[in-house]
């Protein structure tokens, strides 16, 4: 498990030099941890080093240096590992041209740590936040690190952060925001992907977007179906097989979907050297059980096909001892991880790999925006009329009504914008009014993204947000995750693709499925229905019905006034129609509960 730790200060200031001199001797005696860069100002501790999968890489000069993997841009599948320099046209005097070249000529899953000799020490994290980032000060000292656990096991000079209650109460009812650089934590902020922030002023604050996803999306890039379809395809396999290429062995979480049988068609036998091994879960009822689309995509791609039942003995208890993280982590999508990492050790398999991120990428949204962004950009004409007619499928609406929609966005931007909050049924009307009225910091991109179309405007918003990368239940047992679509140069393309092209033939996924209808069973190319593990999530919260009412009947969030008490008593009553119409919420609930005693226990 690849973590790092660095430390950035003043070396002008006598207090922050020896804050950062005892905070070095702790790490330098941290079993299994080794520094990396150490220049006047600045020191960077890693662990979990892994040629070829996460290293350090020093940049020419000591200008710095890049924690994680990088690959050059040219060609997605051109890595760069070398042990030699990273250089980047000795900018080491200027760190947003350093970072900037950075994200341009370079990709993947990286945290770059500058310096200068006068301008102090800063910090990029790569423009999808595939590795974590998080700031903290002590004794004038910026602390950077990935995982808040390492900082408070082996740094005993750091006090623990309280807990910052309002940031909190904002996210349980209001959702996580990705603009948001205020975590759950007193005192602790994560860095935006692809932001740039100098450490010698105030980190919490945030800096410069180096990559700036709405800028990327202005850019549209329009041409016939067919190129875009050879550049998706190209863009996609390249991508993928680079990450494959990284291991010798990988699991792939296969659903049967779109989006997981596309990564396999990109890992077939002769596309990459790595072994790869597909992963099916299945549970009762129909559209949770979808293994005769991953047994077609398994035989079509001739790789062995594990299949296996979703896990509804996940116990809740073991959420109460989850490493401490800077937020809540919503624990559902890992009730299997254990799973995961039996069947990953049995194939030596290091990282599980995902198809996460193809309903943002590929826009598979049943809307009829489409139409509203053909008319912006080419205007009324047959053009429109084409798209109007696809985007009536799309949305299930006749085609007048998506005609008199897109007109009435045009006259009104942002008038038909849709905002999907959060349900937060169980909150008291109070605590609501609280969370709606606090200021929500909006995602910088956003605030350049106006002049989007509509239809790209919300894709846009819904690929602001990072993905997670440390299991904060196995921890170390864990498999590396990689949601390899995720990657910034397929991002890059579908947000520069017009929505009305990625949903090519009014179908969600139009252009995906047709860029890889030559490399997925014909039933998944057109398949409409998409499964779901709803029947799952009832039966765990089913199978710890008993301390999930101890949890959250006792618990803070309840005591505070946040949540209603007498309706979480009636919803956890028993009865099963009680509470399977808010199972997603009351396991958020659990999930916030379960990291608050993990604080409280933890001070204790």
């Amino acid at each position: 498990m690849f973590r790092f730790i660095a430390l950035a200060w003043d070396a002008a200031v006598e207090l922050q030099a020896s804050a950062a001199r005892q905070l070095s001797i702790s790490l330098l005696h941290a079993r299994g941890w080794q520094p990396v860069f150490a220049h006047r100002g600045l020191s960077v501790f890693v662990t979990g080093q892994q040629a070829g999968v996460n290293q350090a890489q020093v940049i020419e000069g000591d200008a710095g240096i890049v924690l994680g993997r990088l690959f050059r841009s040219s060609d997605a599948a051109d890595a760069f590992a070398g042990k030699a320099p990273l250089q980047l046209d000795a900018l080491a005097a200027d760190p947003q041209a350093c970072a900037r070249a950075l994200v341009q000529r370079f990709w993947g899953r990286y945290v770059a740590l500058l310096r200068t000799p006068h301008r102090g020490s800063w910090v990029l994290r790569d423009p999808r936040g595939f590795l974590p980032c998080h700031v903290m000060q002590h004794d004038g000292v910026a602390i950077v690190f990935s995982w808040l656990e390492d900082v408070l096991t082996l740094l005993p000079q750091v006090p623990q952060p309280a807990v910052n209650w309002p940031a909190l109460t904002q996210q349980v009812l209001l959702g996580d925001n990705a603009g948001c650089r205020e975590t759950a934590l007193q005192g602790v902020a994560q860095l935006l992907p692809g932001e740039l922030v100098a450490l010698h002023e105030q980190p919490a604050t945030g800096g410069e977007l180096v990559w700036n996803a709405a800028a990327v999306a202005q850019a549209v890039l329009e041409c016939d179906v067919p190129t875009a379809a050879a550049l998706l395809h190209h863009t996609v396999s390249s991508t993928v097989q680079a990450w494959a290429g990284c291991y010798p062995s990988i699991v792939l979480r296969l659903s049967g979907g779109v989006d997981s049988s596309i990564v396999l068609g990109c890992v077939a036998p002769g596309q990459t050297p790595a072994q790869v091994t597909c992963l099916n879960y299945h549970s009762q009822g129909a559209a949770s059980d979808e293994r005769d689309f991953a047994r077609m995509a398994a035989a079509r791609s001739n790789r062995q096909l594990v299949e296996l039942e979703w896990n509804t003995g996940f116990n809740l208890q073991s959420v109460l001892h989850a490493a401490r993280t800077p937020s809540p982590c919503h624990y559902i999508g890992r009730t299997n991880a254990a799973l995961d990492a039996a069947v990953a050790r049995d194939r030596g398999a290091p990282v599980l790999f995902t198809g996460g991120g193809g309903d943002q990428l590929f826009f598979e949204y049943r809307r009829w925006w489409p139409a509203a962004d053909s008319l912006q950009l080419h205007g009324p004409g047959p053009r429109f009329l084409g798209a109007a007619m696809a985007a009536a499928r799309l949305g299930n609406v006749s085609v007048w009504k998506a005609v008199q929609l897109a007109a009435a966005e045009r006259l009104r931007p942002g008038s038909q914008q849709e905002v999907i909050a959060p349900q937060a049924a169980l909150a008291t009307a109070d605590a609501r009014a609280a969370a709606a009225q606090r200021h929500r910091p909006e995602h910088p991109a956003l605030r350049h993204a106006s002049q989007l179309p509509l239809g790209k405007r919300m894709q846009l918003s819904h690929l602001l947000h990072p993905f997670g990368y440390y299991d904060p239940l196995l921890r170390e047992a864990a498999p590396e995750l990689l949601d390899p679509l995720m990657s910034q140069p397929i991002v890059e393309l579908c947000l520069r693709l017009p929505t009305f092209t990625l949903a090519y033939d009014g179908r969600g996924r139009g252009l995906a499925r047709l860029a890889f209808s030559g490399d997925i069973p014909e039933a998944i190319a057109t398949r409409r229905s998409k499964g779901g593990i709803h029947e799952h999530f009832k039966a765990v919260l089913s199978n710890n019905l008993e301390m999930a009412r101890a949890l959250l009947l006792q618990g803070e969030l309840a005591s505070r006034g946040i949540l209603d008490r007498a309706r979480l008593q009636e919803t956890l009553s028993g009865h099963p129609m009680q509470h399977a119409a808010h199972v997603g919420e009351l396991h958020l609930y659990v999930a916030v509960e379960a990291w608050l005693q993990r604080w409280a226990s933890a001070r204790g």
